[in-house]
């Protein structure tokens, strides 16, 4: 059922990819502004002759996977944190679903101003936006926990930290994973953003590179490789759930 989705999808993509370059060559769509699939494709390897798309690539996955793994430590024990403690819940949890909606991307001068011009405030402002949905999709997956569940473990005479391991995170698995792709991918998009705006190593600077060259190909080239890299990080993510859920 899966390889046949995942066939389904790469079939529709394929299409929507024919019909730009059949949009383009009849005139709908000015190739001057977006170039024909093919000519993307064969800036690919240009771009990894010349560009350095695996040295950029290695520096925008370390700055993803570090505000990631910094908001996965962080937000799932905030998450715990609130709920086990009602009156903190009620007072946070509001505050964390309107930091989820803000674009914190535009605070890039601020952040600037208090760690300078290096990979630290692409990691920092990733972290920050990253945090929301694991705190958020964290509490929600231990307040959807049956609470038949926890009557068995505690007749089981299960303590907290045992109740927590062995009932509490298995059952809110599902719920605390979604926090975390949604974390990596809002992490992976703020760190290209962030290194677009400022011009700073990485996939996202080579973006602005190639745009300000008016390399259309390169340019779209750059962006369909990001979009691969997000794909690639989300299903990884997804076959590691699947393995600790059938580990569990």
């Amino acid at each position: 059922m899966r390889a046949g989705a995942a066939l389904f999808g790469l079939v529709v993509v394929a299409g929507l990819v024919g019909l730009v370059q059949v949009a383009i060559g009849a005139g709908f769509i000015d190739e001057y502004t977006v170039p024909r699939p093919m000519e993307i494709a064969a800036a690919l390897p240009r771009l990894v002759r010349e560009e350095h798309v695996a040295s950029r690539f290695l520096v925008s996955a370390a700055e993803t996977f570090a505000a990631g793994a910094l908001a996965t430590v962080v937000g799932t024990a905030l998450g715990a944190a609130l709920f086990r403690w009602p009156l903190l819940r009620r007072s946070f949890e509001p505050w964390a679903a309107v930091l989820a909606a803000a674009p914190l991307v535009l605070a890039y001068p601020l952040f600037l101003v208090l760690f300078g011009r290096s990979s630290v405030t692409v990691v920092v402002i990733a972290f920050v936006s990253a945090l929301p949905p694991v705190v958020l999709q964290t509490v929600s997956g231990f307040s959807s926990v049956r609470p038949v569940l926890l009557a068995v473990g505690r007749s089981f005479g299960l303590g907290r930290r045992s109740e927590f391991r062995h009932v509490l995170l298995p059952a809110a698995l599902p719920s605390v994973f979604t926090g975390l792709r949604l974390a990596l991918m809002f992490g992976l998009i703020n760190v290209i953003g962030v290194e677009f705006l400022i011009n700073l190593g990485g996939l996202g600077a080579l973006i602005n590179d190639l745009s300000e060259r008016y390399d259309l190909p390169g340019t779209w080239a750059a962006i369909g490789f990001v979009v691969l890299v997000s794909v690639t990080f989300f299903v990884l993510l997804d076959g590691g759930e699947r393995w600790l859920r059938q580990r569990g």
